[in-house]
């Protein structure tokens, strides 16, 4: 597939001038604290300056909310041929098969590395007890408080990383864009309500600032998830590659009126069915794999089947299984829908799918290393050919391990390598053009507007009409909205997610075929044959 090119309306969201600046000088910065960034901080070495900066808490990340687990080989039954096949089958085509090997090959070492750091597993029987997950062929998902295994994890590696004296975290400081000079990464421009604007001056920066779910309207993500690594790295010269796909989980807890929660696809791993509202259980129908068969396929069979029923939602059905085996393997889950007055283990539990992980992103080789020299990337915002075109359960945790531990060494061995100064380069903030800003915009109802026509135009299907009207949309609010300078994280998050959504459309538009999570009704079979990316960077204009 040919490579796409894309201008953005500006260089840099907000004007500066390097004179009125604070400059900060450090090593290493890492941005994002999610699993990935937490495990890269801990690969630089002691004698290096590390700051990590985070736009929340370092608590608050995609990592923290998963719920299944991590996926390794670890029962002797098992091989990592296995989970090689199993991650290559889901992933549809557009795999890295050398990559897949080196990921899954490290798992079982990565997961014990966690428990080394305090993270408490599940067990059975003083071993770390394993469960089977949708695509998977045999049981090697580890998990920790039955149900919270980010949450789990997250503490032990954050208790880590608070440890390490040598890295400072800023927490509630936001990165509006990396720092360029001579076509290298030199580090970031952030703003904090307290200090203002900072320039971070960095030996090598690694991003791993997570997803990109707020683009849609139905998401298992928290609100941080707004794609800003996506947009910042493209700003600044980084090839981004497979924008359009993007993973739709099938099991999305459904309440009208509440927000989104993510039912784990350990529940369907645990046996319960899929049923919709007059009782039948339907995924005979669309997979022999029924309800283990991979989130893409089990979505758009729940999508069909909310469509021939004319009902909003399908239904999770435990009441086969032992109350006993759910209270104690889905302690957070049952908490849940107890607070919307529904026992998991007697009701029928409504669910549909929603935007859960963003398989695309900024390109990388298997040491982490991005087009950008000076950037490193690992985690959610990045493609690694890991996933391919369908990511398999429970890969996620793992991949953000793998690739934190290798940004985190690629970033120390280059800043060690490079001496010491404290001479900032001359960069300007290159804002041409502005429009007259004085009117107020109502950020949250475009926000909402842009997330309502990705969920229905850019969602689990898509087709050639529906995405023109995506770009003619975009594009119009693109216009009045990028080529004004806000002073809130609010109007900066909208503008990442103005140039994520128009990226991620013209990806969709230019894969012209179905493959994975990207289904085009009007092109419903894949390329025979294919196994091409779709890449986009910066116009050459």
């Amino acid at each position: 597939m040919p490579a796409l090119h894309h201008t953005p309306r500006h260089r840099y969201l907000i004007r500066f001038d390097p004179k009125r600046i604070p400059h900060m000088f450090v090593d290493v910065l890492i941005i994002g604290t999610g699993i990935a960034g937490v495990r890269a901080a801990l690969e630089i070495d002691p004698k290096l300056r590390v700051v990590m900066v985070t736009k929340d808490q370092i608590s608050m990340s995609n990592s923290s909310w998963a719920q299944g687990g991590i996926a390794g080989v670890l029962d002797p039954s098992d091989e990592f041929k296995n989970h090689a096949e199993d991650t290559i089958t889901a992933g549809a085509g557009l795999c890295n098969e050398s990559v897949v090997r080196a990921v899954v090959e490290a798992a079982p070492r990565c997961i014990r590395e966690l428990a080394s750091y305090g993270a408490e597993f599940d067990k059975i029987d003083g071993e770390i007890a394993l469960t089977t997950e949708g695509g998977h062929s045999h049981p090697r998902v580890a998990h920790a408080l039955g149900d919270a295994t980010g949450k789990e994890v997250m503490r032990a590696l954050i208790d880590t990383v608070r440890g390490a004296g040598w890295t400072d975290i800023w927490e509630k400081t936001f990165t509006t864009d990396l720092l360029t000079h001579e076509e290298k990464c030199r580090g970031a421009l952030v703003w904090n309500p307290h200090h203002g604007k900072t320039f971070v001056w960095a030996k090598q920066t690694i991003l791993a600032t997570g997803g990109a779910g707020r683009l849609y309207r139905e998401t298992t993500n928290p609100d941080i998830a707004t794609a800003d690594g996506h947009a910042f790295a493209f700003r600044a010269g980084a090839e981004l590659r497979d924008m359009e796909m993007m993973q739709f989980h099938p099991t999305v807890l459904y309440i009208a009126g509440s927000s989104r929660h993510l039912i784990s696809e350990a529940v369907r791993g645990e046996g319960a069915f899929l049923v919709d509202i007059t009782g039948n259980r339907f995924m005979s129908d669309y997979d022999e794999r029924l309800e283990l068969a991979p989130r893409d396929i089990v979505s758009r069979a729940i999508t069909d089947q909310m469509e021939k029923t004319r009902h909003p939602c399908v239904y999770l059905d435990l009441t086969h299984l032992d109350p006993v085996m759910i209270a104690k393997r889905f302690p957070n889950i049952s908490e849940l829908c107890r607070e919307f007055g529904l026992d998991l283990a007697k009701d029928r539990i409504p669910v549909r799918p929603g935007a859960h992980y963003m398989l695309g992103g900024v390109s990388v080789d298997l040491d982490g290393r991005t087009t950008l020299p000076g950037l490193w990337a690992a985690g959610e915002a990045t493609s690694t050919g890991l996933h391919g075109a369908n990511r398999l359960a429970s890969n996620s945790l793992l991949e953000g391990l793998y690739y934190g531990i290798q940004a985190g060494r690629g970033a120390s061995e280059a800043a060690l390598s490079i001496p010491d100064s404290f001479e900032a380069p001359s960069i300007t903030s290159q804002w041409p053009e502005t429009i007259d800003d004085h009117e107020e915009l109502n950020l949250t109802d475009l926000q909402n507007s842009l997330s309502a026509i990705m969920w229905r135009n850019v969602g689990i299907r898509r087709d050639a009409e529906g995405l023109e009207s995506a770009v003619s949309q975009v594009d119009f609010w693109d216009r009045y909205v990028s080529l004004r300078e806000f002073q809130s994280i609010e109007g900066w998050e909208l503008q990442n997610m103005l140039l994520v959504a128009r990226l991620m459309i013209e990806s969709a538009q230019a894969r012209t075929e179905s493959r994975g999570v990207h289904f085009r009704s009007d092109y419903p079979e894949p390329k025979p044959g294919s196994r091409e990316h779709v890449t986009i960077d910066l116009s050459d204009e």
